[in-house]
């Protein structure tokens, strides 16, 4: 059996259903695999999910918890209206509900949100050009991201339908002067957008820093790797290889997220 399906067929809790047990094991699995990856900000950001069967209803991490520290059951159930509908005593982060409330409001698609504050992801957030278009792993998101105006800590509610217009029908959203925030029917989907989006951000970084004239691709050929890349990830399954690689990377590195 593989460790995705070892994962996902952990038991679930008397209170819940087996479909909101198996998101919450594939979440927990997302906060483990970024803090590998070290794009955590201590207990700040977030992945959230929307909870099968139920409007309105999505996980998000306890407010004070470390990535490293996630597991399924410690994940909390709130509304998109800022209420936690499962007794916890953990506290929810005011901006956390901002963002993910907003998406997971507007966009029924996006059912798995991810928020990163990494330092490469921040310094090309606070780039006037934004992404540019330097390298086959960012073309991916060529013409295919948003940009979001820096208002200052998501603490406003109106900001909300700011975040989902710039958002628009993109999977990515570049956070001007914060960070960045990618969108998926799936968490692997969601989360494969994240790890290459920082990636780009930090070969961008990589490729500035050397102070030489860099060559942007051709805007024929950046679209054209764009079309490529969907076809590689939906039509040829690289997507589900990827992410069923990522579920085994968590699970050598620490069962425990599964509890």
């Amino acid at each position: 059996m593989s460790s995705l399906a070892t994962a996902t067929n952990t038991a679930p809790a008397a209170s819940m259903s087996d479909a909101e047990w198996r998101t919450r094991v594939e979440l927990a699995a997302c906060y483990r695999l970024a803090a590998h990856y070290r794009m955590t900000d201590l207990i700040y950001t977030h992945i959230t999910a929307r909870v099968p069967d139920e409007d309105g209803r999505f996980l998000i991490n306890p407010y004070g918890q470390r990535w490293e520290e996630i597991t399924a059951s410690s994940l909390l159930k709130i509304d998109v209206d800022g209420n936690k509908v499962d007794g916890s005593a953990a506290r929810v982060n005011p901006a956390g509900f901002t963002i993910h409330s907003a998406v997971h409001r507007a966009r029924h698609d996006a059912a798995w949100v991810m928020h990163t504050h990494t330092r490469a992801g921040v310094a090309v957030a606070s780039m006037e050009e934004g992404l540019l278009p330097l390298n086959q792993t960012c073309l991916q998101f060529y013409d295919r991201i948003g940009y979001h105006d820096f208002e200052g800590i998501a603490l406003d509610h109106e900001e909300r339908e700011r975040i989902v217009a710039d958002l628009g029908s993109h999977s990515a959203l570049m956070l001007r002067n914060h960070g960045l925030l990618t969108v998926g029917r799936t968490a692997g989907e969601m989360f494969n957008a994240m790890f290459y989006l920082n990636q780009s951000c930090e070969i961008q970084v990589a490729t500035l820093s050397m102070g030489r004239p860099v060559r942007l691709v051709p805007a024929d050929i950046a679209a054209k790797v764009g079309r490529q890349f969907d076809q590689m990830a939906y039509d040829d399954g690289d997507l589900l290889l990827e992410w069923a690689a990522q579920m085994r990377l968590v699970e050598s590195l620490d069962p425990s997220y599964r509890s």
